[in-house]
């Protein structure tokens, strides 16, 4: 039997993957895609959306649960069961219709991790196929902690899945999953207790900001322990022990249920790189200005696998894939130039921010000046009882532009869309004052910390 061939083959069918491999084969490029999961991708089957449906149940009870007495008579009950089914309607369909898609497209698929086996031929399925271009686009996937007991931490996709909540979970990291599945688990009753190796969550975020989010968690219930580094994980008859170094001495915390959320890494463990003269480091497969890997000319990388050293999100997955696309088809003529990317921690609260922390600024050596305040007075958080409600802007003082914005509000990640827009057209503070926002909304309160 013949060798296959084809123009593009990609690998991972994720938000990157399927993108560039849409575009490709609309240009008459024959193309190939393989997954060894669910085909779509890790944000619609098992990440940020279903989570996102999680938070919304708990969203409405902690409005309830706000306005208790000012209105609403008691707060509702959060039934996991029913839970899980509406979060179901939006994830069962995801595999077969990206199938569908990709076949009506005629794109080839295959459900296997491929190896490579040279610079432009890979094994997968038993077959040997070689591209003309490679993309690898296999996303991220949860860190192994190499420790005893690791065998029985459950990682976020066991989350999303469970049919039912345990009475008591221990979360190791405390970083965007976290933190978010803590906040999920706690307003559905469950008592949770979070390890962290570092002094406070979310280490990349504006330190201020993040301890009201801190406080806020404490005040729902979530225990926090920092600067601890877990060192075993025990089974117990009913319970799970996690033991963990903390100021020299080994303490130890009891739970039905333990999961690894310490992050992510790249998913390229299966690939055999080496192989394939594909250069990789910690953040991913090596990548020049074109998205184009750095030793293997033939092989491309976009979204969360690549070291390109945009944010790991699915709007920057989007964003490389637009770009990886581009130099396939006509050459490398399309650079990364990423505009300022918003990231958004969907807590309740919810904590948004965009551009550069203080610490950075002056890392960078701009003259700026701070804004940071705390306003739960202000009339949208009082409309909702809500008193968690604070800000932080960095502003250029020659320029008087916002180098950086940072909120932790109920709709913060709605109002850092705005400051995104802010950014990218280079507004001037007195240009965003200027503007006529529909009011009372939480957008307009944006010119009021610039």
């Amino acid at each position: 039997m013949a060798r296959k061939e084809y123009d593009v083959f990609v690998i991972g069918t994720g938000t990157a993957g399927k993108t560039v491999a849409f575009d490709c084969a609309e240009e008459g490029m024959k193309v190939a895609i393989a997954d060894n999961r669910e085909f779509g991708g890790t944000c619609p089957n098992r990440g940020c959306d279903p989570k996102k449906v999680l938070v919304g149940i708990t969203e409405a009870m902690q409005l309830s649960e706000n306005l208790k007495g000012k209105g609403i008579v008691s707060v509702p009950k959060i039934s996991w069961k029913d839970l899980q089914k509406f979060k179901s309607t939006f994830t069962d369909a995801v595999p077969a219709s990206t199938e569908k898609k990709l076949k009506e497209a005629g794109i080839e698929m295959f459900h296997q991790s491929p190896k490579f086996l040279n610079e432009n031929t890979l094994s997968v399925e038993g077959k040997s196929v070689k591209a003309k271009k490679i993309v690898i686009a296999t996303g991220q996937k949860p860190m192994e902690l190499k420790i005893p007991g690791r065998e029985h931490l459950k990682v976020s996709d066991d989350f999303l899945e469970l049919e039912e909540l345990p009475e008591s979970i221990v979360f190791v990291g405390a970083g965007y999953i976290g933190m978010e599945f803590a906040h999920i688990a706690a307003r559905c009753s469950a008592k949770v207790t979070i390890v962290e190796f570092g002094p406070r969550p979310l280490a990349p975020f504006e330190t201020d900001i993040v301890s009201h989010l801190t406080k806020a968690s404490e005040e729902l219930g979530i225990k926090f322990i920092f600067n601890a580094k877990v060192s075993e994980v025990e089974k117990l008859q009913k319970n799970f022990r996690v033991s963990f170094e903390k100021n020299g001495k080994t303490e130890s915390v009891d739970a039905r249920m333990v999961f690894n959320t310490a992050g992510r890494v790249p998913s390229i463990d299966e690939l055999d790189l080496e192989k394939g003269n594909v250069a990789f480091e910690k953040s991913g497969i090596s990548v020049n200005e074109f998205l184009q890997n750095t030793t293997n000319k033939s092989v491309y990388a976009c979204g969360d696998v690549s070291a390109s050293g945009a944010l790991p999100l699915t709007p920057t997955s989007s964003q490389e894939a637009r770009i990886v696309s581009l130099n396939i088809r006509n050459g490398n003529h399309t650079k990364m130039d990423f505009p300022p990317v918003p990231s958004v921690v969907f807590t309740i609260p919810q904590l948004a921010s965009i551009g550069l922390t203080e610490a950075e600024a002056k890392e960078k050596g701009y003259d700026f000046v701070v804004e940071y305040k705390s306003v739960p007075k202000w009339f949208n958080a009082k409309r909702i009882n809500d008193d968690v409600y604070a800000y932080k802007t960095i502003v250029d003082k020659k320029r008087n532009i916002v180098l950086g914005a940072h909120i932790i509000a109920s709709e913060a990640g709605e109002m850092i869309n705005l400051f995104v827009l802010a950014m990218c057209g280079k507004l001037t503070t007195e240009n965003i004052k200027a503007m006529i926002f529909a009011y009372p909304t939480w957008g307009n309160d944006i010119k009021g910390m610039v």
